[in-house]
């Protein structure tokens, strides 16, 4: 039996560990074309609190009834693909489950990088650092010199976005949440300084921290954050939208201060980034951030729960802050 974990309600806001349940459901009978994959690690990523919404998001909601959505990394057992072999290593859409039946166009690509923990397919070396880097260097474009301020600057794409832009000789402010992760942003992940935005004087310390504006706003989580950060951008200045992680619900809609006035006097410029937009500059991207973990220069910290027991509250424990740095789900 494959043991799986399904959407069983729809959620207002992040989902909950009541949302979801696990089953066993037979294995299924592989097809021409098909893989068989054991998933060995599963990915949590915040962007699933958009996957199971029923509106407003860039994908069609995963099913109530259906396993989650997920990106995973496992071994191909069994394949009736001439392309793939058992024994190959794929990271893919095998969804929160311990086996997946897949046909080839769910793999995102075949890991490479044997000589590096196969996690990091989830993680710096799979949609989290391609994004950082994609999507920093893309709609960003950083110059040297430049600061670079980060918001979720310790999570799995915060922490990547830091480190690549001081590899291109920017200077790094972070945004998180608490001491912990303050100090984890300055002595893991290099940024000239951190800040903590549960500081009620956020505004005057993201302005005492970039006394020549802002260049690049890396935007993970909307809301009261941003509205601190928007009065300091630079002349120029480029905003990368890439979450929205601290707006509780989009239902109602929520209001607050309007940004038109802060890109109209800095003529500053923001840009949304979806990785899925992007999909053709994925291994290349891959393979530039291995290098960079390879040489040292781009430095991870992994989450790691066990077992698919640990599914259900993994998501809103992301949410909880819980994480410190990529968190997977290890299965046996």
């Amino acid at each position: 039996m494959n043991r799986q974990v399904i959407l069983v309600a729809r959620p207002n806001g992040v989902a909950q560990a009541e949302h979801f349940d696990i089953i066993e459901t037979p294995h299924a009978i592989l097809m021409d074309g098909q893989l068989r994959v054991r998933n060995s690690f599963l990915s949590v990523e915040p962007a699933m609190r958009g996957w199971i919404a029923d509106k407003g998001n860039y994908s069609s909601p995963v099913e109530i009834g259906t396993p989650m959505r997920a990106l995973a990394v496992g071994e191909i057992i069994e394949s009736r693909h001439s392309d793939y072999q058992p024994g190959d290593i794929v990271t893919g859409w095998f969804n929160w489950q311990e086996e997946a039946v897949v046909d080839a166009t769910a793999i995102v690509r075949r890991v490479k990088e044997t000589d590096l923990p196969h996690s990091l397919a989830l993680g710096v070396l799979g949609i989290n650092g391609v994004t950082a880097h994609l999507a920093l260097t893309g709609v960003g474009e950083p110059k040297p010199g430049d600061t670079v301020l980060v918001s979720t600057a310790a999570g799995a794409v915060g922490s990547a976005v830091g480190q690549i832009a001081n590899i291109l000789g920017c200077t790094t402010i972070g945004i998180t949440g608490g001491p912990d992760k303050v100090a984890q942003c300055t002595e893991m992940f290099g940024y000239a300084a951190a800040l903590d935005y549960h500081n009620d004087q956020l505004g005057q310390a993201i302005a005492d921290a970039c006394p020549h504006g802002i260049n690049v706003y890396f935007d993970n989580t909307a809301g009261r954050i941003s509205d601190a950060v928007y009065p300091q951008l630079a002349l120029n200045a480029r905003v990368v939208v890439c979450g929205t992680a601290s707006i509780p619900s989009w239902d109602p809609w929520p209001s607050g201060p309007r940004v038109e006035r802060h890109l109209l006097l800095k003529r500053a410029r923001m840009q949304g980034f979806v990785i899925f937009d992007h999909m053709d500059r994925y291994e290349a991207s891959v393979g530039q951030l291995a290098d960079w973990v390879r040489a040292g220069e781009l430095r991870y910290v992994e989450d790691v729960l066990t077992g698919l027991d640990a599914c259900p509250d993994a998501l809103a424990g992301l949410y909880r802050g819980e994480n410190k740095g990529k968190r997977v789900i290890q299965l046996s």
